[in-house]
């Protein structure tokens, strides 16, 4: 039991967290607080029920002894036993609720090593494992344990929450190669597609990536589509969805929903539509449906003139039928871990209530489940007896498709507070606002830092080595070709 003293002192150590100006004084003071309330403990005893803590150190003893002894066959025997980012439940989101800075030290030195068993295995000579061999491992390691992704939600004006969470991921090389965003989500999905990391650091010291078009002079400004478009182009090159790869290595993607009701939603990005501008699609995800007019998005054709393209359709805003498209990417790029920037503002006001300290968790549950079948069943109604009327039955679809969403990843980001004025919403900020907003993101990040790190380590180590050894033909996804290599390519065809 806490003594008076550390209650007091722990007290102070949260408010000093929540005023923190950078990740460094943040951490210290976590690290602090597990420290005085005995979380460090925590941390250090293996024993839990929260995971199968003996299958961990189990095959961590394993691989120590095979690496300490060099049985490389062994190693890579032992590693075909399975690359899982939950293995025994080490990814369990509770494992990391517990402390303030990191979780169980057996799960750290667990990924530690299996991050430099597979090291091992890729610089282990060929006379000791062939390339066909540790091409076979690596092609499956990779396909088995899967990539993470960043999903930015539609958010309207809170869009620079997002702001903080990429920067605060950019600057501890932590961000993902998938990203996709809708609506607000969209115009930072889109910049950090078509810039590179040093081009977006220089964006960034400038502090915001969105720049204003409006000279409020402090009153509040509605925000229009002809100032969106301006926004839009000064933020976001004139690239598509394959120019925009070929650049960053960034596999992003923008959700767009169709006008006509009888149409599906799209998921645009280099594989599906990647002639397609990515500003063009950025501006039909942002068109709010009856405050922005809907978009007819715009392509490269094999000439490499602009044109239309699906002329005869319209589209709007993605976050009204898929605000966080999980299941398209995982078809697309092997995805099974989503990190979730969120500040959609209906998500947040619905996790305030969420959050009802007086409702029991099965109450919480019930009514999660009731809400979902009125909403499938007035759907239903609204498509049947509404017909007639189509501007009604259309908006009561929008809505349902809003509202019966899956708004959660495996790791979420969201803001500290649930209510933001509602004029502000569709408004232009302040450079205050705007600042307020890029702070919280950082420090919504902060806390989930940890756990990103520990989540992604596996896998970039996968991916770095998939890059390293793509001559060998081990890389199994698409790979952009850099200006160097475009140069090497045309000094050989010169010399040809």
């Amino acid at each position: 039991m806490l003594t008076t003293s550390k209650t007091s002192e722990i007290s102070r150590i949260e408010k000093e967290m929540e005023d923190a100006s950078s990740y460094k004084e943040w951490k210290a003071l976590a690290l602090e607080h597990d420290y005085i309330s005995g979380q460090e403990d925590w941390k250090r005893a293996e024993k839990s029920n929260s995971y199968d803590y003996a299958n961990i150190r189990s095959r961590l003893n394993t691989l120590r002894d095979l690496r300490t002894r060099q049985d490389f066959s062994g190693l890579l025997f032992a590693l075909n036993e399975g690359i899982h980012g939950n293995q025994g439940g080490m990814g369990k989101a509770a494992l990391f609720e517990k402390a303030k800075f990191g979780t169980k030290h057996l799960i750290e030195e667990y990924v530690d090593e299996l991050v430099d068993a597979l090291r091992d295995i890729a610089n282990v000579p060929e006379n000791v494992i062939s390339w066909k061999d540790k091409h076979d491992f690596f092609q499956r390691a990779s396909l088995c344990f899967g990539r993470s992704a960043l999903m930015l939600s539609g958010a309207g004006s809170l869009g620079h929450f997002h702001a903080g969470v990429v920067k605060t991921l950019l600057e501890h090389n932590l961000l993902p190669e998938v990203i996709s965003g809708s609506s607000a989500g969209s115009i930072f999905a889109a910049v950090l597609g078509t810039h590179t990391d040093a081009e977006l650091k220089k964006m960034f010291r400038q502090r915001s990536i969105m720049p204003s078009t409006l000279q409020t002079d402090g009153e509040l400004v509605q925000i229009d589509s002809g100032h969106m478009r301006i926004m839009l182009e000064s933020t976001i090159p004139d690239l598509t969805f394959q120019e925009a790869y070929e650049k960053t290595g960034r596999k992003i993607s923008v959700t767009i929903a169709p006008l006509e009701e009888n149409q599906s939603s799209r998921l645009m990005n280099a594989i599906t539509s990647p002639n397609v501008f990515v500003r063009t699609a950025v501006q039909a995800s942002c068109a709010v449906p009856g405050v922005f007019p809907p978009v007819m998005l715009m392509a490269k054709n094999v000439y490499g003139e602009t044109q239309p393209y699906l002329p005869n359709r319209r589209w709007v805003d993605g976050s009204v039928t898929d605000d966080l498209p999980a299941k398209r990417l995982a078809r697309l790029y092997a995805v099974n871990h989503y990190i979730v920037s969120q500040a959609n503002p209906l998500v947040l006001a619905m996790s305030a209530a969420d959050g009802n300290p007086f409702l029991p968790e099965p109450m919480k549950n019930i009514l999660r489940y009731s809400t979902h079948e009125w909403l499938k069943s007035g759907e239903k109604f609204s498509r049947q007896y509404l017909r007639a009327i189509p501007d009604v039955g259309k908006a009561l679809s929008m809505f349902y498709s809003v509202v019966a969403q899956d708004y959660k990843g495996d790791i979420n980001i969201a803001p500290s507070f649930t209510y933001f004025d509602p004029r502000k919403l569709l408004a232009q900020l302040s450079q205050e606002d705007m600042d307020f907003l890029t702070h919280e993101g950082e420090k919504s990040t902060w806390h989930r830092l940890e756990q990103i790190r520990l989540s992604s380590k596996i896998g970039q180590t996968l991916d770095v080595i998939l890059d390293e050894h793509a001559e060998h033909d081990v890389k199994t996804t698409y790979k952009k070709r850099t200006p160097a290599k475009e140069k090497q390519a045309k000094k050989a065809k010169d010399k040809g």
